[in-house]
């Protein structure tokens, strides 16, 4: 693209309201970008941030990606009020793979966090790229499971992508750009405005095959995401929780709306077996069974009963003596001993968990 065409597009980035549907009535007016009439009076009153944006995009690992480009993602383009472009730092190409949506809350549990990390390791090593939104929380989990696993995942900002945020992620931010690939549609210096999440809500459900809510508040952005997925004719998964968990509601409420209930990736190939086959037939081979891990030591009869009576909901010593009938010094004992095995966590007010991490195998 040469400069003159480059500075038209950042310009045009400032119009108000202009996405790919309007974009493409314009360009039908105009010809091109570069003959539309009104951008020379935009690009005075923004000159210097347009510079600025220039001066960065010389970075070799800094791109702009316009509607119509070459590294365009095509799911994204199918969007009507996709973005007229993109800013990226990384890989532009990677925006175009196979990719799968993890969001959920920015409080997580325990085992929300761990069962976003494990699904989204293993659909990273099955080929799918993880896409999230870079937010604390199922967010950071989703894209440092993929990481561990050795994959691609892509982050959609609601920033510009030289405002550090959230700060807590800004070493996970940059290795993402090292290894896979940073994106936004708002210009350098965009803080981060409530307005602009749902914009970005927008992105994450266009770039991917479906979204996978992990945990969600009724009231939470990742359900936006999720309803967008489905408006935008994405599938929408959910993994079913406690009916304690406050966290596992908003996911309740899209499993009641017809979201596809998740236990295992392969409830997630099921849906997306005949899509990503026809976007990337090396992905065929994505349900085939891993090699057998290690197999796990065999616990003594006693802490199995314990495990058992502790089940999948929070509880306390007294009552774990009551429906194991062993001594409280005995249950404590096993319980400690569980927790440095790594089969349980304590959580406060002397009540523990079991944890759940091999939810995605």
């Amino acid at each position: 693209m040469s400069p003159a065409s480059l500075s038209s597009w950042l310009t045009l980035l400032r119009a108000p309201g202009l996405h790919a549907a309007s974009l493409r009535t314009l360009l039908q007016r105009f010809g091109s970008v570069d003959a539309i009439d009104w951008l020379p009076a935009l690009r005075r009153e923004h000159g210097p941030a347009i510079d600025a944006e220039l001066r960065w995009l010389e970075h070799d690992a800094h791109h702009f990606v316009p509607l119509g480009g070459d590294s365009y993602p095509l799911l994204l383009a199918e969007v009507s009020d996709a973005p007229i472009g993109l800013f990226v730092r990384g890989d532009p190409a990677l925006l175009s793979l196979p990719q799968l949506a993890i969001v959920g809350s920015r409080n997580p549990t325990a085992g929300g966090r761990d069962n976003a990390t494990s699904f989204a390791a293993h659909l990273a090593r099955c080929g799918l790229a993880i896409t999230s939104g870079l937010a604390i929380g199922i967010d950071a989990a989703a894209h440092q499971g993929a990481l561990a696993a050795e994959g691609i995942t892509v982050a959609v900002c609601g920033t510009g992508l030289d405002i550090d945020y959230p700060s807590a992620n800004s070493a996970l931010a940059a290795t993402i750009a090292r290894r896979g690939a940073l994106v936004s549609e708002f210009p350098l210096g965009m803080p981060a405005l409530q307005a602009n999440f749902p914009r970005r809500n927008r992105i994450i459900s266009g770039l991917t095959l479906g979204t996978l809510v992990v945990e969600a508040a009724v009231r939470s952005g990742s359900l936006i995401t999720a309803r967008l997925a489905a408006e935008q004719g994405r599938e929408v998964f959910a993994i079913p929780g406690s009916i304690h968990n406050p966290l596992a509601r908003g996911c309740h409420q899209l499993l009641r709306q017809g979201a596809q209930l998740v236990e295992t990736v392969d409830d997630i190939f099921a849906e997306l077996r005949a899509l990503v086959g026809a976007l990337a037939p090396a992905l065929q081979a994505a349900v085939e069974p891993e090699s057998p891990a290690a197999a796990a030591p065999v616990l003594d009869k006693a802490y199995e009963i314990l495990l058992d009576a502790l089940g999948f909901e929070p509880a306390g010593v007294d009552t774990l003596v009551e429906r194991t009938g062993f001594a409280a010094d005995e249950v404590a004992s096993m319980l400690l001993i569980l927790e440095l095995d790594g089969e349980l966590e304590s959580r406060p007010g002397g009540r523990y968990v079991r944890r759940v991490l091999k939810a995605a195998k």
